[in-house]
């Protein structure tokens, strides 16, 4: 028990990983009835390269009939976001499966990347809807101006003028280091 605890081998794969944005170029093998068949493509966020080829063959079974021993992997990239310094809003398109039914949802995020957007994505279905993430389907991510912002905890952000308190701050004396005083936090 103490050794699985200790490598993480009893975790699910999706959990507590940070999410990265994969670009899969599969299809059906060359046949000679087929010899060249259709190409597909797909944007996925997996937390590594193993997931993100699951779920490419979870995908391609359930949508086009295709399993992993009939097909081939063409191309699997990792893309990278081109401005990660700068905070953006994102809204995010999605279909999950609970467990009354199929839902399809879209939420709105602040975040510097595509794949932070999709991890707070993650744990907020988690926490509201306890949703698992493999039940997760992410239909599309996009990046929304501050005008399309539909939901009113992104808008609440978008104030130009928008001030936050500073309710408890610690003033560090000058003084001797080691003299025992209470420290004043609040102030008016």
């Amino acid at each position: 028990f103490f050794v699985n605890n200790l490598v993480g081998l009893n975790q699910h794969p999706e959990s507590s990983m940070t999410y990265q944005e994969f670009v899969i170029v599969g299809r059906r093998k060359p046949t000679d009835s087929n010899p060249s068949p259709q190409i597909y493509r797909m944007r996925l966020f997996a937390p590594n390269k193993i997931v993100a080829k699951s779920r490419f063959w979870h995908y391609m079974k359930t949508l086009r009939k295709l399993k992993s021993t009939q097909g081939e992997i063409l191309s699997l990239h990792q893309v990278y976001d081109q401005s990660p310094e700068k905070v953006k809003n994102f809204a995010i398109s999605l279909r999950y499966r609970s467990r009354s039914g199929e839902h399809n949802m879209l939420k709105e995020y602040r975040a510097t990347t595509r794949c932070a957007a999709v991890e707070k994505l993650m744990n907020d279905m988690a926490g509201r809807h306890r949703v698992d993430p493999s039940r997760i389907q992410i239909l599309n991510v996009a990046s929304v101006s501050a005008s399309e912002a539909r939901r009113v905890t992104t808008k609440q952000f978008l104030d130009s003028k928008i001030q936050f308190p500073l309710p408890h701050r610690v003033l560090r004396r000058s003084g001797s280091r080691f003299k025992a005083q209470r420290a004043t936090t609040h102030f008016s």
